[in-house]
């Protein structure tokens, strides 16, 4: 007797323990539900022509066809005692002929003959021109006589088959006598057939799967019924019956993430936060004034949005994201300067220290007596801007939690150390985040929770890498979204070019040259290496197969040779904190005029007299990263001239994507080919991705229109039930999304 389940169920409760313990190594499945969520990657049609130039080699495929020719010899194996019969197929799928070759083949013979029809499922390779499989998993589906009986085979096609036998005696269709045949993704050894025999498995099991939807809200929108969908997604009867199902299961993924990210921004504004109106007489109006260039027109706009914010008791919640250079920190600086107008705090939080001292450095300066708070000569509305690392000394650490306690400081600048438990704020009004995509949520949370008891600091979020509006739509769907688009003025053009040393290595030579030519110019240069030293195995080697350049090696090198009549500095991240700040101090004062470095000095870091960016072995890094290395020259009013050195080949996709970095200066064009290689999870990275690892069909990339829809029915869903007491099923999704603290929004509201 069949075991009944749900989507909840256990798939240890309908499939042997080995299978589900394959199914969850691989994929992560652990219930019904989680299987029936994966869908097919495509699905084979019988007689349908195969497109050559679609297939892959190295590629798992499965070829369905009659056999033309069969060719069968002997030989003597390396190893073993006795002769083995080789034997291969011609198989013709589609328009296309198949070589399949079998090593120890004396029964294919009589199970395959010439005429026979069959399945086979293998790696797909290629010899004298030949498509070929060795050795695949095979599926005897017609006899060459046109009778057929019980289906015969070998691995998982075999077992398929004896499921299929229960389905034809339960007066169900054969499987292999579908139109539409599921394809899914293999991976860790488990094969497409092994993953359509539990889908099969789990759909005879599964009951009648209750719709968490509103009939209304149903037949309004023409959804399929879920159940419906999940049942027709992976066995369609009919073509025209895929893209309904699967837009169903789109919706509800989108829909339950919009759920969470409403709930989200309910529970923000829950609590009131510290109006902060403008002073006319305050310290945000004076650096206005002392500001020895004109705002552009988006950061007016962009500012006037955020002080309209800052002045009302609801919390903001802003992402501002420019181009590198945009001006984003002067925003953020007026910003924090009315709220501290108001007699309250901001923090400024970065991802790394070297950023964090820079910012430090750049708005003390900016400031100058106006952030001297204290000090003789400074004016009486002066302000005290406090850095705070985790590898400051005792007394200096001391000093800096005093000064934020006693409210001293108005400006607290620094990394995850300000989110620690023994960081207290004398009154938080405002929390900046620099480089969002660094953060996960609950880090930002983490210091909101720090302002006065029943107030919720204001927060604005920066980034410097631009995110497409479907992937600020969906994973900051909490935030309003405000864009710098335009430069400010003095900002000159920068010049890429592709260097590709495998083919001409004189060219490398030219770089040096060109340095040398800006230094004594009396401008500097960056050299950014993919890796520390030559004991740095994270990347051994590019797709030509020669070493990653290592950046002391590097150092080393200049200093004795090219560059040895100039000043050559090196950092990375393994350097103590006073040799990284040293480094970047010297560089930024001039005492240096190239600093060798990994990515420590990818964003934030602002040298207006660097004008050159060297990258080595550039093909390692993607195309937003590429572009924020860019983004550190040709801000002080010089051209910028960056030079992406590589040993690619000029066919790969690598050297194509740097072609494309090279092309334009848009990072907004970038940031979506960046987004279309390499999907969403990698753009975003772990801290930030959240509740984007619990959706299977969903792509943020892909299904923007359907995410707008979803977000619209979830916010009129939360006004009329906030705590979705009246959907308990939608609720129970939400709170899965993820399985972290974020599903708690509900509960909390």
């Amino acid at each position: 007797m069949t075991t009944l389940a749900t989507t909840d169920t256990p798939l240890v409760e309908i499939l042997d323990a080995d299978g589900a313990q394959r199914l969850e190594q691989a994929f992560g499945h652990r219930t019904v539900g989680d299987l029936l969520h994966t869908l097919p990657r495509r699905f084979r049609q019988r007689g349908q022509r195969v497109d050559r130039k679609s297939l892959v080699i190295g590629e798992r495929v499965t070829v369905i066809g009659s056999v033309k020719r069969m060719n069968s010899s002997s030989y003597t194996p390396k190893r073993g005692k006795g002769r083995l019969e080789r034997v291969t197929l011609v198989v013709e799928d589609g328009g296309v002929d198949f070589e399949v070759v079998f090593f120890a083949g004396a029964k294919i013979k009589y199970m395959l003959p010439v005429g026979s029809e069959a399945m086979f499922d293998g790696t797909l390779s290629e010899f004298r021109g030949k498509l070929t499989l060795k050795h695949p998993e095979f599926l005897v589906l017609t006899a060459a006589t046109g009778q057929s009986g019980p289906l015969k085979g070998s691995g998982d096609l075999a077992a398929l088959a004896t499921l299929s036998a229960k389905l034809e005696a339960e007066g169900s269709e054969s499987l292999f006598g579908r139109r539409f045949l599921p394809v899914y993704s293999s991976k860790e050894g488990v094969t497409s057939w092994e993953v359509f025999g539990a889908v099969v498995t789990a759909l005879r099991a599964l009951v009648p799967v209750v719709d968490p939807l509103d009939p209304a809200l149903i037949t309004s929108l023409g959804l399929m019924g879920l159940d419906e969908a999940l049942r027709t997604a992976h066995l369609p009867t009919h073509e025209a019956e895929i893209e309904p199902a699967v837009y169903r299961l789109r919706f509800d993924e989108a829909l339950a993430l919009q759920l969470l990210l409403g709930a989200r921004r309910r529970f923000y504004s829950r609590d009131p936060a510290p109006p902060s109106p403008v002073r006319p007489d305050g310290l945000r109006t004076a650096m206005e004034a002392r500001l020895p260039f004109e705002l552009t027109a988006g950061q007016k706009s962009v500012l006037e949005d955020v002080s309209l914010d800052l002045s009302r008791d609801q919390p903001m919640n802003r992402l501002l994201q420019g181009e590198v250079g945009s001006g984003k920190t002067v925003v953020a600086l007026l910003a924090m300067l009315q709220v501290i107008d108001s007699g309250r705090q901001c923090v400024m939080l970065a991802p790394t220290e070297v950023l964090a001292t820079q910012h430090h450095r750049s708005l003390s300066a900016m400031l100058g007596d106006l952030g001297e708070k204290g000090q003789l000569g400074a004016p009486e509305e002066a302000t005290r801007v406090v850095l705070l690392t985790g590898s400051m000394s005792t007394a200096a650490r001391r000093q800096a939690l005093l000064d934020i306690v006693t409210g001293e400081a108005g400006i607290v600048i620094g990394t995850h150390a300000l989110i620690q438990d023994s960081v207290d704020f004398f009154d938080l009004g405002m929390v900046v985040v620099d480089e969002q995509h660094r953060f996960g949520v609950r880090q930002r949370d983490r210091l909101r929770a720090k302002g006065r008891a029943g107030r919720v600091p204001h927060l604005l979020v920066m980034t410097a890498t631009p995110i497409p509006r479907t992937i600020a739509m969906t994973v900051f769907g909490d935030l309003e979204v405000s864009e710098l688009g335009e430069l400010p003025g003095g900002r000159r053009p920068i010049t890429t070019t592709v260097v590709p040393v495998g083919e001409k290595p004189k060219w490398l030579d030219r770089v040096w040259e060109r340095i040398r030519e800006e230094a004594d110019d009396g401008h500097r240069a960056y050299v950014v290496c993919a890796r520390i030293d030559g004991d740095d195995k994270s990347d051994a080697g590019d797709d030509s197969g020669v070493p990653l350049t290592a950046a002391e090696d590097l150092y080393d090198q200049l200093s004795r040779d090219e560059l040895s009549d100039l000043r050559v500095g090196l950092m990375h991240g393994r350097l103590p904190p006073e040799e990284k700040d040293a480094a970047m101090t010297e560089f930024a004062s001039g005492a240096l005029d190239v600093l060798v470095s990994t990515t420590v000095i990818e964003v934030g870091v602002d040298v207006p007299e660097a004008t050159v960016m060297v990258v080595m072995d550039a093909e390692r890094f993607g195309v937003s990263q590429l572009h924020q290395l860019r983004g550190r020259v040709g801000r002080g009013g010089f051209e910028g001239l960056c030079l992406l050195v590589t040993n690619s080949r000029a066919d790969s996709r690598s050297r194509t994507r740097l072609d494309d970095v090279a092309a334009t200066t848009d990072g907004f064009v970038l940031a979506q080919l960046d987004l279309m290689q390499r999907r969403e999870g990698d753009i975003l990275g772990d801290a930030q991705s959240g509740a984007l690892s619990a959706l299977r069909i969903l792509s943020v990339v892909d299904d923007g229109a359907v995410i707008a829809l979803a977000r619209q029915y979830a916010e009129s869903i939360l006004d009329a039930d906030p705590r979705l007491h009246a959907h308990p099923m939608l609720a129970e999704r939400v709170n899965s999304l993820a399985g972290s603290e974020e599903s708690a929004y509900l509960e909390r509201y």
